[in-house]
């Protein structure tokens, strides 16, 4: 163990641990969930106090040497060459300090041995050389709205590019399959199967434009802000050069929020990408559901979709084979409903100058993106890609459909095409057939007539 000092005294910290005073009081304080802040939330971080170091030495408010030896140990801890060193709890202090101290910390105790020193003897201070010209009020959040974009650039549109490329494969492969549509989840007139695909496809289209949009708020930054908006304590020109140092590291065009006392003390940017979010979920619902009760059977459902076998479905039923990616979806989309739900609450929750629910959020959002974009993928490899259109079972029921009557209602009626509808159903008869056996129609129209090709 070694000694570390904070303003409220000494404290005990396994030699091995690059954190200090304040994360140690922070695990010992916060032991909530045994969950620690997502490590993609830590390398957003490490981006800002990188960024940060760059334009406090170009400014020369930082000696050279130390700001590269914290510039070395921040690309280090994007290299996670230290994963392990993160340990503070997602339910902590709501402005996220502690986590900012914890990352403040690791920084400034690597950077110390990276000069020659020993961690703890601040030679480099966590607050005075790594955290200097910013607030946990402003890096906290202009963290997690880089967090945000760089996985919703890199995991989640690419992840819906794929999906909508797969739904585009099935829309031209099933063009010539005609079928019943079902309105009410009753027989309704015919379709194509790939208009049905066609649908899924351009839900996803818009999914995306949705995501997109929603990321125009969250390339504004809060860094420079400081505590509350006003910027104290943040040295003139250091908040636009870091942005731009941001810019650079990322790849993104990001820039100053227009205004920081609303970047501080909201979250709505945050909150309109979740229910962007959501309402992907809600989609993803829709398509997993409808996938899942076309191939129900597969003798004794609908069975006009056939899933790929992916593993035995029952302990107890021999040879039952179950839909488990779209089982799969719908639990991860209901999860992502509830955590956009929770991120709505936590944006309401922000009281006067600052929201202090940002850990909550952090957590929330990290774990719907990513396990919204792992499942989007097994959906489009394991479940779209490979699924079969059962020909034979989609032009019984069609050739079978009451629905078939549609187009009489413009010769002989509504009410008598409903009778001949109502007929058909009570003997068990086709359309064609009591059209054919009352002399409405010759053979030749009613093949012309009711022919379902016709009809879509």
């Amino acid at each position: 163990m070694r000694k570390e000092t904070d303003s409220m005294g000494d404290i005990l910290v396994k030699d091995q641990a690059y954190w200090g005073a304040q994360t140690q009081r922070a695990i010992e304080n916060f032991q909530v969930s045994k969950k620690p802040m997502p490590l993609d939330f830590i390398y957003a971080l490490a981006i800002v106090k990188l960024a940060c170091a760059q334009a406090n030495k170009e400014l020369g408010l930082l000696e050279e040497t130390k700001a590269n030896a914290i510039i070395q140990a921040c690309e280090e801890i994007l290299d996670h060459k230290f994963d392990d060193q993160f340990p503070v709890d997602v339910y902590q202090t709501g402005s996220g300090t502690s986590t900012n101290m914890n990352t403040n910390e690791v920084i400034a105790n690597r950077a110390v041995e990276i000069l020659g020193g020993q961690k703890g003897q601040k030679l480099i201070h966590p607050n005075n050389d790594v955290n200097k010209g910013q607030s946990s009020n402003d890096t906290i959040p202009t963290a997690m709205h880089i967090m945000i974009v760089k996985l919703a650039s890199e995991k989640l549109l690419p992840a819906l590019n794929n999906l909508e490329e797969s739904l585009e494969h099935k829309e031209k492969e099933f063009y010539n399959i005609v079928k019943i549509g079902r309105t009410h989840m009753q027989d309704a007139v015919p379709m194509r199967l790939s208009d049905e695909f066609g649908a899924y496809k351009t839900q996803i289209i818009n999914n995306k434009k949705r995501i997109e949009f929603s990321l125009t708020g969250l390339r504004e930054l809060a860094l420079g802000a400081t505590a509350i908006g006003t910027g104290l304590n943040a040295p003139k020109g250091f908040a636009k050069l870091a942005i731009e140092k941001i810019s650079q590291l990322t790849n993104v065009a990001y820039k100053h929020s227009p205004n920081l006392f609303e970047a501080i003390a909201s979250k709505d940017s945050v909150n309109f990408f979740a229910s962007s979010l959501s309402t992907l979920a809600s989609s993803m619902i829709k398509i997993a559901s409808d996938i899942r009760f076309l191939s129900c059977g597969p003798r004794c459902g609908i069975g006009e979709l056939i899933l790929k076998d992916l593993q035995p479905g029952s302990s107890i039923m021999p040879g039952k084979v179950n839909p488990v990616i779209p089982e799969s979806v719908l639990q991860v989309s209901y999860s992502v409903i509830g955590y956009t739900q929770i991120i709505n609450l936590c944006a309401q929750a922000g009281v006067l100058e600052l929201n202090v629910m940002m850990p909550a959020i952090i957590y929330h959002i990290n774990e719907a993106i990513n396990i919204m974009s792992n499942v989007i993928n097994d959906f489009s490899e394991k479940c779209i890609m490979p699924l079969r259109a059962n020909k034979e079972r989609i032009n019984s029921f069609v050739e079978n459909s009451l629905a078939l009557v549609t187009p009489l209602a413009l010769i002989i009626g509504y009410d008598a095409a409903a009778a001949i509808a109502h007929e058909a159903y009570l003997e068990n008869k086709t359309i064609k057939e009591v059209v054919l056996a009352k002399g409405i129609l010759t053979k030749e129209q009613v093949e012309e007539i009711l022919d379902p090709h016709k009809m879509i």
